[in-house]
């Protein structure tokens, strides 16, 4: 028999955004990024009472249908509690269907939040790093926004098999499937610049324009690009340009995305490291170089808003 949280428990946390791919490290490398989500929640009365506000609050159901509701709810089943009633409380500042994670980031959040609750009322099972990365990872079907998110820096991960291309945002959509994560120590010279634009990309649809099959040539091409891009994110941050990349998903992107390829290959012809974030549309800059003059004028006329970011530490509870 699962315990039964007591009313009043609360719990809260902070989760950051984050890109993945970074280039060539298409579903395996992301980076957690100093934009946030704040997520609490409470054990109330039976019954669900949720609010949202900032980013993406008019497009979200307000029932145990949002995202962050259900993660909270995997989380609790997966600790072996149960509660009778919830108190949620979303305040968003990461852009939904830009490419900086916002789903990632919402499930992470609920399920952190999951987490600290069942840590302040002392009862049920914690879960662990590994079961927040593995929890989260199924819900996306692939591990390279999630991780980032609850690990923070840069990160590389992997499953033990093929998973599906396209998660179907359901817990445990992928039976059978572990996955992993490994942070990455950042080298401190590297920073981080974002790009947003007014417009949204569906993930779905951007996946749909990649081939199925790819060149040997691209194929190599790409893995010695992502190994690179290790070295580059640790050790060597003057390598960037070359370990930035990608054959794989950005050129099939590019006809949904003019405005995102035009602002890429602008920067990039000046020297600085740009890739599409995730499936887009904004664009990241990991430089260890301040930006050309022109940058944020450009960016402007492309219809972008120009940011440096922090990158950030892993979610934090509170």
């Amino acid at each position: 028999m699962k315990s039964v949280l007591p009313v009043g428990v609360h719990s809260a946390a902070r989760v950051p955004a984050s890109s993945a791919n970074l280039g060539p490290g298409f579903d395996c490398l992301g980076i957690a990024l100093g934009v946030y989500d704040d997520i609490s929640a409470s054990v109330g009365e039976p019954g669900l009472r949720i609010s949202v506000s900032g980013e993406g609050a008019q497009g979200v159901p307000l029932d145990d249908a949002h995202l962050v509701v259900r993660a909270i709810n995997t989380g609790l089943q997966a600790a072996g509690v149960t509660v009778p009633g919830l108190d949620v409380q979303c305040r968003n500042s990461i852009p939904h269907s830009r490419g900086l994670g916002s789903s990632a980031s919402a499930v992470v959040g609920g399920l952190a939040v999951a987490d600290g609750l069942v840590r302040a009322a002392g009862v049920g099972n914690p879960l662990s790093t590994e079961t927040l990365i593995q929890l989260a990872s199924d819900y996306e079907g692939h591990p390279d926004n999630a991780s980032a998110s609850v690990l923070g820096g840069a990160v590389v991960s992997w499953s033990e098999s093929a998973v599906s291309s396209v998660g179907d945002g359901v817990a445990g959509n992928t039976p059978g499937v572990n996955y992993f994560a490994r942070a990455l120590a950042v080298h401190p010279a590297i920073r981080a610049f974002v790009m947003i634009p007014q417009f949204e990309s569906s993930t779905a649809v951007t996946r749909g324009l990649l081939p199925d099959a790819v060149s040997r040539t691209d194929a190599v091409f790409n893995v010695s690009r992502a190994a690179l891009a290790v070295v580059a994110l640790t050790a060597e941050p003057d390598l960037l340009m070359p370990a930035t990349q990608d054959r794989l998903h950005q050129e099939y992107r590019a006809p949904v995305m003019p405005a995102t390829a035009a602002l890429v290959q602008w920067l990039r012809e000046r020297g600085v490291p740009a890739t599409v974030s995730g499936a887009g549309p904004t664009v990241l800059a990991l430089t260890a170089s301040e930006l050309p003059a022109r940058s944020r004028d450009k960016a402007a006329e492309l219809g972008f808003v120009l940011d440096e970011v922090e990158i950030a530490p892993g979610v934090v509870v509170h």
